[in-house]
């Protein structure tokens, strides 16, 4: 990918087919979705892509036991089916994961095996295990880090898990595969409407370079997530906000206080909400809270209750308990729930379930849904653009698409370079050929200065945080060991993208701020 070529295409391209605003896992399923259809697509990003929600999800590909508990059967076979065809277009990105469910009182392993058997039924062809009952000696045997009087049994089921923000990447990767110009950091400022009142184009301003340019499209999508209100607000003023964005915390620990290779699931804590603890890169993510919020930021805070309720509910389950001091990182993500239509829902009574609309002026709009169905999400919105007369008819192409890098089972390790899939060769090609890239970035970690290269090269990596938060994910592993890394990377990637000691400097320092979010006191 390179970004140069795709910003000569705005002055150079007469008019696209498509535009999406908003580069997360709705914007990006769109673009690819729209792109392997045959037409001219462009996607905007304001900053990096899967900067917002998209890189701060519990990751997980799952049906949503919860909404099965809530009746939204409808939900839950739509989600369980994409969860089954995305473990078979990127098996480098998904992980079968089994979570147990701990059985706290003689009914909860039974009560809960039952209705993860129709979890499974739901899921078809596309059943990824089977849920099975486990007796106490086998459910303390599994979760040997879990207090024994949690365990009288268990069961346990099976969902996805995946690194979001490099699934993110590789959709932008396969969009641009299939003839996409894919965009970060060139910000939407404004909409055009012609005579009658008809969206026709945008202007955007590209952040690197401050140019503005004037784009012609016949058809304009806002994929902006929790953000959605703002471009809204473009098309119609004072029209009434259509996303209640709610907010989840997670922690990040050592993956010893969990040992082995199974999640933990607590269906109902304290407050009635879903509690999980999950392995990622070695690492225990816990989580996660659901606290509804008026304002909406990229780099929203964690409040001091949900860090508490985390750890205090952890502390309740797990023999160690953790402590504010055993956080390697913390991280907030917004959801971006359609609204509701009856007023004073909570959010944990909030359909995940996505919403299309087209507006008056032709603006379509793709509001709530959830990572899982982010391509089911993209389906029906570019298919809500062509129903609305605003593009030609053309069939879906991304049901058994398999994705950028795509490897088969019998090609996949569990190493921190699995993500990267066929690339990977690719990557480690560079540290033979140049022992300098061959360098670990930080003692501790096994990521080096090539995976730094080939972010900048091909994955349009233009900042340190760039790099360091997403398309290595060291920020949300090891927040003070990111802070660690940042003068060695931001040093190297000043050599490549040629930043003066003034930007070296400032990347730095914005990095370390931004690390100052990400840990505990």
């Amino acid at each position: 990918m390179h970004r140069a070529a795709g910003i000569e295409k705005l002055s150079t391209q007469e008019e696209w087919d498509l535009i999406i605003i908003g580069g997360g896992a709705t914007g990006l399923g769109a673009a690819l979705d729209a792109a392997s259809r045959g037409y001219a697509t462009l996607l905007l990003e304001a900053k990096d892509f899967a900067k917002g929600t998209s890189s701060r999800s519990t990751k997980l590909v799952h049906g949503g036991v919860r909404y099965l508990a809530q009746g939204d059967v409808a939900l839950v076979r739509e989600a369980l089916r994409e969860r089954g065809r995305l473990a078979k277009n990127a098996p480098h990105l998904f992980k079968n994961q089994a979570f147990i469910i701990p059985g706290e009182q003689w009914w909860t392993a039974p009560y809960y095996t039952f209705g993860l058997w129709l979890y499974d039924r739901l899921s078809g062809k596309l059943s990824i295990g089977k849920t099975r009952y486990l007796s106490e000696q086998e459910s303390r045997r599994r979760l040997n880090g879990v207090k024994e009087e949690k365990l009288r049994a268990g069961v346990c089921y099976y969902d996805g898990q995946f690194d979001d923000a490099r699934l993110a990447l590789t959709l932008a990767q396969t969009a641009i595969d299939k003839g996409a110009t894919v965009l970060n950091y060139c910000a939407v400022t404004a909409l055009e409407k012609n005579a009658e009142g008809k969206i026709c184009g945008l202007s955007c301003k590209d952040a690197i370079s401050g140019t503005e340019y004037n784009l012609k499209a016949k058809a304009i999508i806002n994929a902006t997530g929790v953000f959605a209100n703002d471009i809204i607000a473009m098309d119609e003023p004072g029209e009434k906000a259509r996303i209640v964005p709610s907010q989840g915390v997670h922690i990040v620990i050592d993956g010893d206080f969990l040992p082995g290779e199974d999640a933990l699931m607590v269906p109902k804590t304290s407050d009635g909400r879903v509690l999980f603890a999950v392995p990622w890169h070695g690492k225990l993510v816990v989580g996660t809270t659901d606290t509804l919020i008026k304002d909406v930021h990229y780099e929203p805070k964690p409040l001091e209750e949900e860090i508490e309720f985390i750890l205090k509910t952890a502390k309740d389950y797990l023999k160690r308990a953790p402590t504010r001091a055993d956080v390697r990182s913390i991280f907030v993500g917004l959801r971006p729930l359609a609204a509701p239509k009856e007023e004073g829902k909570s959010t944990k009574e909030v359909s995940r379930s996505h919403k299309v609309e087209v507006s008056n002026s032709g603006l379509v709009h793709i509001f709530g849904g959830k990572w899982t169905t982010y391509r089911q999400m993209a389906e029906d919105t570019v298919d809500a653009a062509i129903n609305a007369g605003l593009l030609p008819q053309k069939a879906c192409q991304t049901v058994d698409m398999a994705l950028h890098g795509s490897l088969s089972g019998a090609h996949l390790d569990d190493s921190h370079m699995a993500v990267y899939g066929s690339d990977a060769e690719k990557i480690n090609a560079l540290a033979v050929q140049d022992s300098q890239l061959a360098e670990k970035i930080h003692a501790n970690y096994p990521y080096t200065l090539a995976q730094v290269a080939w972010a900048i090269e091909h994955e349009l990596a233009l900042t340190l945080e760039d790099v360091l938060a997403r398309r290595i994910r060291l920020l949300f592993l090891d927040a003070r060991a990111a802070g660690e890394a940042a003068q060695k990377v931001a040093e190297f990637m000043a050599t490549r993208l040629n930043w003066d000691s003034v930007r070296l400097n400032s990347e730095i320092e914005s990095f370390k701020s931004l690390v100052a979010q990400y840990t505990l006191s």
